[in-house]
């Protein structure tokens, strides 16, 4: 039998049950977004795997352009060919919030001041040819205390657009500059602690 009291305590065992559960499912959803974020991609051609003992950090979108310039070739100066230049693009997480800014170096430089810039070790082409190169980088140089600190490797992958241009390059085009729309996701790791 329930006297008034007991029963104001199955009540509210009940509702922390449905709390407690509610709490529970946010976190397994929670450690599963987490645990899919904290492993590397598996589609990763073997020469831009990264080296034994780091560990992914952090995947950011870049949504810009690759800058090209119409050159004369070192060869044949009488032929003209698009010169890659620079990257130029925007940085954001996965929520879709502005992290930083990708540009020449090629460096990344995060909204919190920090810094990393790359030299690239292997490029492996794009599935399907509608992209710009794969790439595996090794940090360089790294500044600030921040996003970019510690990163020791960076994978381009995923890349859409962003080859060179189609357009004429010849004598009457030289030195001209044109930008190309890509995007591409990096990805970034530092070493195990």
């Amino acid at each position: 039998m329930q006297t008034q009291g007991t029963a104001k305590w199955a009540g509210m065992g009940a509702a922390l049950l449905r709390g407690s559960s509610a709490v529970a499912a946010i976190l397994v959803v929670g450690c599963a977004a987490h645990d899919s974020f904290s492993r590397p991609p598996s589609d990763v051609p073997p020469a831009l795997q990264v080296p034994a003992g780091q560990k992914l950090t952090r995947m950011l979108h870049a949504t810009g352009v690759q800058i090209y310039q119409c050159k004369a070739s070192a060869k044949d100066p009488s032929r003209y060919t698009w010169v890659y230049q620079e990257p130029k693009a925007e940085l954001s997480d996965r929520s879709g919030k502005d992290i930083g800014h990708h540009y020449a170096g090629p460096t990344w430089e995060a909204d919190d001041g920090s810094k990393v810039v790359g030299d690239v070790v292997a490029r492996a082409d794009a599935p399907g040819a509608k992209g710009i190169q794969w790439l595996l980088l090794r940090s360089k140089s790294n500044t600030g205390k921040g996003v970019f600190a510690k990163v020791q490797s960076i994978q381009r992958l995923n890349t859409i657009g962003g080859l060179a241009p189609q357009d004429p390059c010849d004598v009457s085009h030289a030195d001209q500059r044109t930008r190309v729309a890509y995007s591409a996701d990096y990805y970034f790791y530092n070493g195990r602690r």
